[in-house]
């Protein structure tokens, strides 16, 4: 403060943090009289007062920011310095800030607003009547009129508002703030060019707003008509203000309106009947939510930055506006909507691009606003039907899908998905919003964001119409035909459509074919026309990748081939099941493409993307073609095996749990032959050494060892223990240890839980008197300790559900081992294993007696008490 020089900002801020540090930690022991001593030291001098101001904000910050997620500790601490405060010395900081504000008022904007931001800050947790009254209200009010003051002042006048106080109170105060607002003229909004302060204007219209409605709701429900009437009253006198709001061109002003808006159409909802004044704001909000949804003249739809995302946000919230008006009167929206959308579409090739798209993005609105259930908005109610029929005639009919703006083709097609069974009533418009989808309205477009978007919009369209596909089937598949084109990087080709656009044209192929009426042989020849040029272009590609040095062109090619592979992946999402697949005559072509794909797996070269292509061709043919992919899949997992990583290995398990789980014993013979150089493969991975401090190799091991435990979880669970007890005598205890250790050294919940799963099961099918010799000795040795030395551990987290889950297994695993092994278990337990971890006789007994009760809930939940206790 003695320097000639201010001190820089960020370090006057720092100094704040340092001083809200030191007050945190010393207030309530050693240093209560904090504020008084540096009070002391500020006096007024304006430098002090800035750094007093600072400190203030950062305390508050330290107490009650709302984006700091405080321990139980911390916020216990908190409360107790802020009701501290509350008694010693609140009173006297209200009292510095009203002097800090009388003094600098007209001399230093800075301090000022600084001062009024630590008010609006504290308001919301000390006593209202401190800064509520006449001498502060006036004070703000006067701010209001100073034009380097007054969106501090408003913001400040919001958190006064917006703080919770008896509901009558609360209308007095907002209605008393109100009529001085609107005599000095700030209700004059088209007199206002400041939309700075219109901005932060109109969050404290909002604030008032919704307190006022805040209040009739409270009073509503206390019965009280009389002040209830009364809340209304005043609410519906805002309302010509909150429309000036709404309909004004700023976005920012219009959107900080939304909210008092939206409760205030809540409220109509909820009366029986409206009055001629609310039905015109209701119409009047309509009108505003229609005209504001418009894009401007600044929007760029070819490189959408923050101004783009934050009125696409803005769109979202008038969206819900229009969803609320639907509740309150669903005839006057549609009737709204509908003499906009006819207007704009009578003469849509005069009309700016923003008012077509409007107009039908308003009718795609509908949709959701109106709700049906199963998108039947063409039967039912009428009116509404005949309304909705008649609007997407003119849609497809104008010829507004020629419209050259890409907002008003996209918004085109999503309509015409949005209401598909549109089709089913009036069939006779398909084929020419078929070749709307086909030509260079759509998936030709000359801009690639419309044509990307077409394809996936026309898979859907195709799948939600497949019956009435029928008639146009060979024609939609010669016209896409050049779209199914694999291009290679080397020949410069540049495609239409980007390798994730293909994958929709490839469905809607697929889906084209499978659900004709065509005969068999058909559709096995339409599925080869489709699917052997690919075979051969993997063919040749596989061919030169073998061949070429260069790694990025490596790169490339692997990319090529591994579109290859997805495009006929996706083919098959067509079929549910194997008998679609035999009825369409369609199993030889996809084992013709295994044939094709699985050499890819012996590549040396760029492993990684062509393995993960063929893994997922093989789930998806396991569900196309069950058994006959088995011969395939013990070639396949030998390649697959070699050399792997953390990371393949993980995505290679789930493929051999899906075909254990669905073949069971058919794969037993494979999966005995299998199950060692698995295991092998997975060890050595996870005994590789890392660096210590290497998080995402911890975690690749992690996620490898619960694929792992999911590997053993399938296994045993498929009635197939018998592959693992096959392994002989030392490789089943190396196996049996591993599970040990996951349930009991590893802080990893999910695992454990999986881990105690295994355990339990094997405990069922081993633990019995004819179980394989020496488990038994197993079960007390290793199973029943682990039972408790898991859940002993520090790290065994009873508070998280993940644990609590494990828990409940471990429960589950004590359970069976009773079951099988009888009283001897329970004489195991009393005499040897709980005595030797020091557990009181009592609660020995206590346990036993848990244990042999026949609900197994109440032993559950009686474990999760016993380890609560029993941990230090």
């Amino acid at each position: 403060m003695l320097n000639p020089q201010p001190e820089k900002t960020f370090i006057r801020n720092k100094a704040a943090q340092v001083f809200a540090l030191l007050f945190v930690t010393e207030y309530l022991t050693r240093w209560p009289k904090f504020f008084f001593d540096i009070l002391s030291v500020v006096d007024l001098n304006p430098r002090g007062v800035d750094l007093y101001l600072r400190i203030l904000m950062a305390i508050d910050s330290e107490l009650v920011d709302r984006d700091v997620v405080h321990t139980s500790e911390e916020a216990r601490r908190n409360t107790l310095i802020k009701d501290t405060m509350r008694e010693q010395c609140i009173p006297n900081l209200v009292e510095s800030w009203y002097q800090i504000l009388q003094n600098y008022q007209y001399t230093n904007s800075e301090v000022t607003c600084q001062c009024l931001e630590v008010v609006g800050a504290y308001v919301s947790w000390i006593d209202l009547s401190l800064i509520a009254n006449d001498r502060f209200i006036n004070m703000l009010l006067g701010h209001m009129s100073i034009e380097v003051l007054r969106e501090e002042a408003c913001d400040c006048l919001f958190e006064i508002v917006n703080k919770g106080m008896d509901p009558v109170d609360k209308m007095k105060l907002v209605e008393s703030l109100c009529q001085v607002l609107q005599s000095a003229g700030f209700f004059s909004i088209d007199q206002e060019e400041d939309v700075d302060f219109l901005a932060r204007f109109s969050k404290l219209v909002n604030g008032m707003g919704q307190s006022l409605i805040v209040s009739w709701t409270k009073l509503i429900k206390n019965g009280d008509i009389k002040n209830a009437q009364e809340a209304l009253q005043a609410i519906e006198t805002k309302v010509a203000l909150m429309l000036q709001l709404l309909i004004h061109e700023d976005d920012d002003i219009s959107s900080n309106i939304i909210g008092f808006c939206y409760d205030y159409l809540h409220i109509l909802k909820q009366l029986p009947v409206l009055s001629d004044q609310q039905k015109a704001n209701v119409e009047a909000i309509m009108l505003a939510v229609m005209k504001k949804l418009t894009y401007d003249e600044e929007y760029n739809f070819e490189n959408e930055g923050e101004d783009e995302a934050m009125f696409v946000e803005y769109r979202k919230q008038l969206k819900l506006l229009l969803d609320r008006l639907a509740q309150v009167s669903p005839e006057l929206l549609l009737a709204s909507v509908r003499r906009v959308f006819s207007s704009t579409l009578q003469n849509w090739q005069t009309t700016r691009f923003m008012e077509v798209e409007v107009a039908i993005r308003l009718l795609y609105m509908l949709a959701e606003a109106l709700p049906v259930s199963h998108g039947a908005h063409f039967s039912g109610d009428v009116s509404k039907a005949s309304a909705l029929q008649d609007m997407m005639r003119t849609l497809v009919t104008s010829g507004v899908s020629s419209y050259q703006h890409t907002s008003v083709t996209l918004e085109f097609f999503e309509t015409v998905v949005r209401y598909e069974k549109f089709f089913t009533v009036e069939p006779q418009h398909i084929p020419c919003v078929l070749m709307a989808f086909l030509d260079h309205r759509g998936l030709r477009h000359s801009s690639p964001k419309v044509r990307s978007r077409t394809a996936y919009l026309f898979s859907r369209f195709v799948k939600s119409l497949n019956k009435q596909m029928n008639p146009f089937i060979e024609d939609i598949l010669n016209r896409i035909q050049d779209l199914l084109e694999l291009s290679p990087p080397e020949n410069g080709y540049q495609s239409l459509l980007s390798s994730d656009d293909q994958l929709f044209i490839y469905e809607t192929a697929g889906v084209l074919i499978v659900n004709s009426e065509y005969p068999a042989e058909r559709k096995q020849a339409l599925m080869r026309n489709l699917l052997t040029p690919l075979m051969e272009k993997f063919k040749i590609l596989l061919e030169k990748l073998m061949l070429v040095q260069d790694e990025e062109r490596q790169a490339s090619l692997a990319d090529c081939l591994n579109h290859a592979v997805g495009f006929a992946s996706r083919t098959s999402k067509a079929f549910s099941n194997k008998q679609t697949v035999k009825q369409c005559g369609c199993s030889e072509v996809y084992l013709d493409c295994l044939q094709t794909f699985l050499p890819a797996l012996s590549c040396p070269l760029q492993k990684d993307i062509l393995r993960s292509g063929v893994r997922t061709f093989l789930h998806r043919m396991i569900i196309c073609l069950e058994e006959e992919v088995l011969p395939f899949i013990p070639s396949a997992s030998e390649h697959m095996l070699k050399d792997c990583e953390a990371k393949d290995l993980q995505e290679f398990i789930p493929l051999i749990n899906q075909i254990t789980a669905k073949f069971k014993i058919q794969v037993s013979p494979f999966l005995q032959q299998m199950f060692m150089p698995l295991l092998h493969a997975i060890f050595e991975v996870l005994l590789r050494p890392a660096e210590e401090n290497d998080q995402s190799a911890a975690l690749e091991k992690q996620m490898l060892r619960r694929s792992y435990f999911a590997f053993l979880q399938t296994v045993t669970g498929s009635g197939m223990s018998e592959v693992i007890a096959n392994q002989g005598a030392e490789n089943v205890e190396r196996v049996l240890v591993t599970v040990i250790q996951g349930a009991v050294e590893y802080p990893d919940p999910i695992a454990q839980k999986t881990c105690f799963i295994i355990l339990s099961k094997l405990v069922e099918l081993w633990g019995g008197k004819d179980g394989p010799v020496g488990f038994a000795d197993f079960v007390y040795k290793h199973i029943v300790p682990a039972c408790f030395l898991a859940p002993l551990k520090q790290t065994f987290d009873l508070a998280d559900a993940q644990t609590v889950l494990a828990l409940s297994e471990c429960a589950v695993t004590l359970k069976t081992i009773h079951l099988k092994r009888g009283p001897e278990c329970v004489q195991y337990l009393q005499q040897e294993y709980l005595p030797s971890l020091q557990v009181a006789p009592e609660i020995i007994q206590e346990f036993c007696q848990a244990l042999q009760q026949p609900d197994a809930k109440v032993f559950k939940n009686y474990l999760k008490v016993f380890f609560q206790r029993a941990k230090p």
